[in-house]
């Protein structure tokens, strides 16, 4: 039973997971693939089901990710990521596959698990994935697509600018609230977006997080006590 829970865990790890993906998009296996990295036919079976080694090496990724035709921090874990415009795609029934000039954008599930006791700080993917054109990313943004999420507003604090059922873009590069700006936090309980403002000469710095809904107070707050997680680049609406 032990054996199976740790099983399970190592496979809800999203780098396993998108691995697992990417070979069957590929027509690849877990022992083809370590042989072309080089290793014993049995290596990648161990990385994924076994939990070693924990992360790959730097050079494993590298040659994973040629022959799987992605970009190497697709592999990585501590991040989101992207898909290469000069890399091979996978089939178009991968979710994250994207023509030439696009990147395909993560969308993160926010929800928490009835028994987590808080976040542990990861975005999870739903699955779904959303397309962006790498000019818009990088000229318009100003952005890195690996740093870029989809989230789903839920709730009406932000509102009128932000609705439930609305999706925000994200970029978990930029923490730090200056300029003031939207951002999302973790504020002990959910994922939130707050508009965050600092407080002129205060020492040691605090922030304002104000809610657009003039439902909602707004709370002053130490800033090393704000937990951010992103900064909210662009929102999509249904009419």
């Amino acid at each position: 039973m032990g054996q199976t829970k740790r099983s399970d865990a190592i496979l809800r790890d999203p780098v396993r997971r998108r691995l697992l993906r990417l070979l069957t998009a590929k027509g690849s296996n877990l022992r083809i693939a370590s042989v072309a990295m080089g290793r014993n036919d049995a290596c990648l079976q161990q990385f994924v089901y076994r939990g070693t080694p924990k992360v790959l090496a730097e050079d494993d990724r590298e040659i994973l990710a040629e022959h799987l035709g992605c970009r190497p921090e697709l592999l990585k874990h501590g991040r989101s990521f992207r898909l290469s415009t000069r890399a091979r795609r996978p089939p178009p029934s991968d979710a994250y596959s994207a023509p030439i000039g696009y990147s395909a954008v993560p969308e993160a599930d926010v929800r928490m698990e009835p028994d987590a006791e808080a976040w542990n700080g990861e975005l999870r993917e739903t699955g779904e994935a959303w397309l962006f054109a790498d000019s818009f990313i990088r000229h318009r943004l100003r952005a890195d697509p690996g740093d870029l999420w989809m989230i789903e507003v839920d709730g009406d604090p932000m509102e009128p600018l932000l609705s439930s059922g609305d999706h925000i873009l994200i970029d978990v590069s930029r923490t730090v609230p200056a300029p003031p700006g939207i951002f999302v936090i973790w504020d002990g309980i959910a994922l939130v977006a707050k508009r965050i403002e600092h407080v002129p000469h205060s020492d040691p710095p605090r922030v304002v997080l104000k809610s657009l809904n003039p439902e909602y107070d707004s709370h002053e707050r130490p800033a090393t006590e704000v937990r951010v997680v992103d900064c909210v680049l662009w929102v999509s609406r249904r009419l």
